[in-house]
């Protein structure tokens, strides 16, 4: 038969223990005080202020009158835009020398399909869509502003911004200016047999003469030639002053299907080429497939690399792994 005992009771706590061994009268909690002492490391807080008896009783005041249509507001009048007059390129049409054209090697604007022009026409469709991305991103009057440029002399920048310009200037929705920033050793006049005049620099350091009027139009539609200037000894700081963005401003004002091409000086033999990359939305340096080091282009790009869209073109290359050979296709009997 199986023993019951009744079960021991659970130990005591030591305050259960000391209460029973000196007879306190049962182990209560502290009495909790109703209002606790205010602190004395911290700020009132400031009470709203009562509103004033006139503010309670008084009505709503009545809305006020819609003003008519024919008065004038006298407040609060948004001021207006400041109005640009539109930049207008002289009328007069110059020749240019065709003849000059092929003596240099240059596209023939109404001559046959070449392999040259097609090229071309492959550099310029890869700028155009670098404007359109541009434009999108918000560059503004930046996105049409294009720099040819190349490490040192005799490579080739003079001859590809004169195709490039010319091959844009073929375009349907679209016109070129095309610039001769190279102060010093200017070629762009000469390559298209057109007369001397003033130019940028000259805009540059006169603030009395504009722009559009030394503007050269020619009779290649869609092509205008803004020619170098007289040479100073402070190019680089013209360029660096806030004119230069004045006078770029006018040359696309009020035409956003303009694009201004600049044929700069060579980036490592005179310094306007890196202020000239402060003010365009692309450059597009060239280099020489039998002469341009890997170091000296790397240099070049350094030096422009204040412009945000760096391209680089190859010139003079006459080997084709792929057998490319733009041009024959159009001379072909079908």
């Amino acid at each position: 038969m199986t023993e019951h005992r009744k079960l021991p009771d659970p130990p005591k706590t030591l305050l259960e223990r000391a209460e029973s061994m000196f007879g306190l009268g049962g182990y209560k909690p502290a009495p909790v005080p109703r209002d606790l002492a205010k602190p004395v490391n911290r700020r009132p807080k400031r009470a709203s202020p009562k509103p004033r008896e006139e503010e309670v009783s008084s009505p709503p005041a009545p809305a006020a009158p819609a003003p008519s249509k024919a008065a004038a507001p006298t407040e609060n009048i948004a001021q207006a835009e400041p109005a640009f007059e539109d930049v207008v390129f002289p009328s007069e049409k110059h020749t240019v020398d065709r003849d000059c054209l092929a003596r240099f090697g240059l596209i023939q604007p109404e001559g046959q399909v070449t392999g040259l022009l097609e090229e071309f026409r492959i550099v310029k469709r890869q700028v155009l869509q670098s404007v359109r991305k541009a434009r999108e991103s918000g560059s503004g009057a930046l996105a049409q502003r294009v720099l040819v440029c190349s490490p040192h002399p005799d490579e080739g920048k003079s001859y590809c911004a004169v195709n490039l310009a010319i091959a844009l200037a073929a375009e349907k929705d679209s016109e070129v200016v095309l610039v001769d920033a190279d102060f010093a050793k200017p070629s762009v006049l000469r390559m298209l047999g057109l007369p001397k005049g003033p130019g940028f620099m000259d805009v540059l350091a006169r603030d009395d003469l504009k722009v559009e009027d030394c503007v050269l139009s020619t009779d290649i539609a869609g092509l205008h030639v803004l020619p170098a200037g007289n040479h100073t000894t402070s190019d680089s700081e013209y360029l660096a002053s806030h004119r230069t963005a004045e006078v770029l401003d006018r040359l696309t004002r009020a035409a956003p299907g303009r694009l201004v091409i600049f044929d700069s000086p060579p980036a490592l033999a005179a310094s306007p080429a890196a202020e000239l990359a402060n003010h365009v939305g692309q450059a597009i340096v060239v280099a020489r497939a039998d002469r341009t080091g890997q170091n000296a282009l790397e240099d070049a790009l350094t030096l422009l690399s204040a412009c945000p869209d760096l391209k680089l073109l190859l010139n003079a290359a006459h080997f084709s792994p792929s057998g490319r050979k733009f041009g024959a296709y159009y001379g072909e009997d079908g």
